[in-house]
């Protein structure tokens, strides 16, 4: 009998066949986006497969095994989910190569994507691999774009210096393509209401511990005490904590802790609505800063890692920011607070001039409205970009 996981799905008349590979939630939702805009773009009918979770399956994925388990933050906790890992890559290598798609798109995950590419390319040379989102080249493994470029034909970019950094060293063909965040910008900043609200006392503050289990155990303590400082500095404060469905009983049960009383919001609507009246901001660093920045919030990011992916983010990357915003700006504006240095007092030193009608506070603003021209606000949708960019990788395939 064959194997269900190796079974071609039935196929449509001249159908292109593409096959999607997201393992993480975040990619997830870029290739339920990718697929959409393929159907609409493509000019013929499109049949997918491959692996993807709720966003893909509602696009039209069935795919071939769950996704869950597979979020990784930090080197220290890969051995144990590594068999998982490396049995589901054996799967869905063989099913790439019994399906044979016209192309594969590998989506964002670069530990586990790049190596499944790389061993799909060895076996089957004729079928194009896209990699949706580049991998940090610019931060640190230099050498890996130049590697890429043996076995991935086009890469899409979310950030617009990575077209630059991959042809600096040597990578594949790379087009930006726009960070999904470029199409929430309406709902994330104010209108002439909550522009008032903003600068209303008691001021808003949010915060963001991290998305993922280890981030907001590491962050819960110092960001509930840094809260107490700040409030007792500057007087009463209305604190949000914007956080996912998936994690919200994890983060409630670190907030029950803040000696200050803290407001959580899950759904999109209410995470929004809370970006648009928020004074400041306290991140823990990585897109959300991003997502902050777009919305024109002023903030202090920061971050705390094991000491063994402290030891090894130190020796290994290489970069003047390791906030995303600063690193799309170009400019250090966003103060950033890591590991030792991560205290209350520290964080609350830097967030209390945020407040106010202060040099800081609008440092970080006027920097942020620069953010438009730099991310190409108000142009063609992201996965549209991105589906055009897989079309005509094909046809050169």
């Amino acid at each position: 009998m064959t194997d269900p996981l190796l079974r071609q799905p039935e196929d449509a008349a001249g159908a292109l066949k593409v096959f999607l590979v997201a393992v993480e939630e975040s990619g997830d939702r870029l290739g339920g986006a990718l697929m959409r805009a393929l159907r609409e773009r493509a000019g013929r009918p499109v049949q997918f497969s491959g692996v993807g979770g709720h966003d893909m399956a509602e696009a039209g994925l069935k795919s071939l095994h769950s996704i869950d388990g597979f979020s990784l933050i930090g080197v220290t906790q890969i051995p144990a989910r590594l068999p998982r890992i490396l049995r589901h890559m054996r799967q869905t290598k063989a099913a790439v190569l019994a399906q044979k798609p016209d192309v594969m798109v590998i989506v964002d995950s670069p530990g586990y994507s790049l190596r499944l590419a790389r061993s799909v390319h060895k076996d089957a040379p004729d079928i194009p691999i896209v990699d949706y989102v580049s991998p940090s080249i610019w931060a640190w493994r230099p050498g890996r774009a130049r590697a890429m470029r043996g076995f991935i034909d086009h890469v899409l970019a979310l950030l617009p210096f990575e077209p630059d950094a991959h042809k600096r060293l040597g990578g594949p063909p790379c087009t930006y393509v726009g960070h999904p965040l470029i199409e929430q910008v309406g709902a994330l900043r104010p209108n002439a209401e909550e522009a008032k609200r903003r600068l209303a006392d008691p001021p808003v503050l949010l915060v963001f511990p991290g998305s993922r289990t280890g981030e907001i155990r590491r962050h819960g303590e110092v960001f509930g005490e840094t809260v107490r400082v700040v409030r007792d500095r500057i007087g009463p404060i209305e604190v949000v904590v914007p956080t996912t469905k998936e994690r919200h009983e994890q983060v409630a049960a670190e907030v029950a802790k803040w000696p200050v009383r803290t407001r959580l919001v899950s759904a999109d609507a209410e995470k929004r609505a809370a970006f648009r009246v928020a004074r400041a901001a306290l991140a823990k660093s990585g897109t959300v800063t991003l997502e902050v920045a777009l919305a024109g919030v002023p903030m202090v990011a920061a971050y705390k890692v094991s000491p063994v992916d402290a030891f090894i983010v130190r020796w290994l990357v290489r970069v003047p920011s390791y906030i995303l915003a600063n690193l799309v700006l170009g400019e250090n504006v966003v103060p950033e607070i890591v590991q030792e240095e991560c205290t209350p007092e520290r964080l609350a030193d830097a967030l209390v001039p945020l407040f106010g009608d202060t040099p800081e506070r609008r440092r970080q603003i006027d920097a942020f409205a620069r953010l438009d021209a730099i991310m190409e606000i108000g142009s063609r949708a992201p996965a549209a970009r991105a589906a055009d960019v897989v079309l005509a990788t094909l046809r050169r395939g």
